[in-house]
């Protein structure tokens, strides 16, 4: 299998082919984005902590702005971790929303990390965490000032989520205020209090937040947290959203947000009349992503995706698709999808080369470790960024992760066939082919074979794509699978190579295909 990791690079000029995509006008919603642990990724001081000149000078890596040039991943969107001042190396507890943390530099370092995004195509979102503040925040201390002064006439009496000692919600997580007979809610930590979205200063406080970044240049945001505003109240969570929502695309029409509803599918579908909302059935261990890239069943998987797909934009029409298999509170990819056997090649291909706006997490594309294990710590699954060209980034507090790659960034560069420049032509790949992100899906039902995939048209073009998850070549008839107008084999990308030959396509273990009609003759 190692050997014919080499057929991917033949991977560009069939994906290029003279019939391929259509003129596409800007896609702003359907990207490929890349989520950064803020202060794990690049270090530019030498203070060990990654920082935001750290990224910018490392955006030509993501996408450098040329769709010509091979040496980027094509990156088109980013994901910042919280970037607020704040006592923790996570900060999702802020202190205040209108300073960046000082480690990791100035507002206007944060604004030429923007321009530098958007010189190179690349939309910039933020992670937002509005259903707490830290504990340390002016905010929760003039609020605890008003509740022990019983200055019920206080702007911030109601700030944040309280009630008396003698009655506590149950199953919600409250904490005494010192010469008070009251308590506040802190259902993540007594350090993250809740604020009180009953009260219309808070609503105003948190619109006022946004504004203040959109005003910035900054393209949208990732909410935290998304169904605690009202804790064990979807309903009411999903109505304040939608409020919130509507405020934010009223400043700016085209504002991307997406909402971390981390639950079923029927809990999500109750937000996205408002927000995006990523996808929790596909990703992790036990996910349909990597069941379906471990040989699963494919055409499960699609029709699956066909489903959501349908139930999500008759909530919304607009709304977007956003599959991912980890991000930085989960176990990281390559513990449960080894490149060693190549399921995390076909996990990648089942994802991104589909449609909506899949998300990467740092580090992915070199097969970077990390788990909680038994130290029970998440800055095990946010550990360093690997460089290898002497970047000093170092890894957050209380990490001891032992099982780090070996591999680096420049040690892939140097490797032909690497799972970098796999991802980085994976993405190339995906946007030869602008029907799968934008196009209408249609799952196959096909019978007797392991292959499985989907048709996606968009205006006058349609694609083909199967995947064979499996660890032999499957071979399928296209006319007998209704699909002989599919005559062009367009891009193929895995651990072995494809043919087309008389109808009948051939697709090694462990690889995708893609093919296309043949072009109407010229008159």
């Amino acid at each position: 299998m190692k050997n014919r990791l080499l057929a991917l690079f033949l991977l560009l000029p069939l994906a290029l082919h003279a019939s391929a995509a259509p003129a596409a006008a800007p896609d702003t919603r359907n990207l490929v984005f890349y989520e950064i642990f803020t202060g794990s990724f690049s270090d530019s001081n030498g203070d060990g902590a990654g920082d935001l000149p750290g990224i910018l000078n490392r955006l030509d890596y993501l996408n450098d702005g040329d769709p010509e040039t091979e040496s980027d991943l094509g990156i088109e969107g980013i994901w910042l971790t919280p970037v607020f001042a704040s006592p923790s190396y996570h900060r999702y507890d802020v202190e205040d929303y209108y300073t960046v943390d000082p480690e990791l530099g100035t507002l206007e370092d944060l604004k030429r990390l923007i321009d530098g995004c958007h010189a190179r195509g690349i939309r910039l979102i933020l992670d937002l965490p509005l259903n707490h503040t830290g504990i340390a925040h002016p905010w929760f201390r003039r609020f605890r000032n008003a509740r022990v002064l019983h200055n019920e006439g206080s702007e911030y009496y109601d700030f944040y989520l309280c009630h008396p000692a003698s009655d506590l919600p149950a199953g919600h997580a409250c904490y005494p205020i010192p010469g008070t007979d009251f308590c506040y809610e802190g259902n993540f930590s007594r350090e993250m209090p809740e604020l009180n979205y009953g009260c219309e200063a808070v609503r105003r406080a948190a619109l006022d937040i946004a504004r203040f970044y959109l005003g910035l240049g900054v393209d949208g945001f990732r909410f935290d947290a998304a169904k605690y505003i009202y804790f064990g109240d979807n309903a009411r969570s999903a109505e304040f959203w939608r409020w919130y929502a509507g405020e934010l695309r009223a400043i700016s029409p085209d504002v991307w947000l997406v909402a971390e509803v981390w639950d079923s599918d029927a809990v999500t579908a109750q937000y996205f009349p408002a927000v995006d909302c990523f996808d929790f059935t596909l990703s992790q261990a036990g996910g349909l992503i990597a069941e379906t890239a471990a040989g699963g069943d494919v055409s499960r998987y699609t029709a699956y995706v066909e489903k959501y797909l349908s139930g999500i934009r008759a909530l919304r029409e607009d709304a977007v698709f956003v599959p991912f298999i980890s991000n930085h509170d989960m176990d990281r990819a390559a513990g449960y999808l080894p490149d060693s056997n190549g399921r995390i090649r076909m996990a990648a291909n089942l994802y991104i080369l589909g449609p909506g706006a899949p998300f990467l997490y740092y580090g992915e594309e070199i097969g970077l470790r990390g788990s909680r294990g038994g130290a029970a710590t998440d800055a095990n699954r946010r550990l360093a960024m690997r460089w290898g060209d002497g970047d000093p980034v170092a890894d957050p507090p209380g990490a001891d992760y032992a099982k780090q790659t070996e591999a680096t960034v420049a040690s892939m560069r140097a490797q032909r066939g690497s799972l970098l420049s796999y991802y980085s032509r994976l993405i190339a790949l995906r946007k030869a082919h602008p029907e799968i992100a934008r196009g209408t899906y249609r799952a196959l039902k096909l019978e007797k074979t392991d292959l499985g995939g989907f048709v996606s048209t968009w205006e006058d073009s349609a694609v083909l794509v199967l995947h064979n998850p499996t660890q032999k070549a499957l071979t399928l008839s296209l006319p007998e699978a209704g699909l002989a107008d599919f005559t062009v084999l367009s891009g193929f990308i895995g651990a072995g190579s494809a043919a087309l030959e008389s109808g009948t396509l051939t697709l090694e273990e462990q690889t995708s295909a893609l093919l296309r009609r043949a072009p109407a003759p010229e008159r």
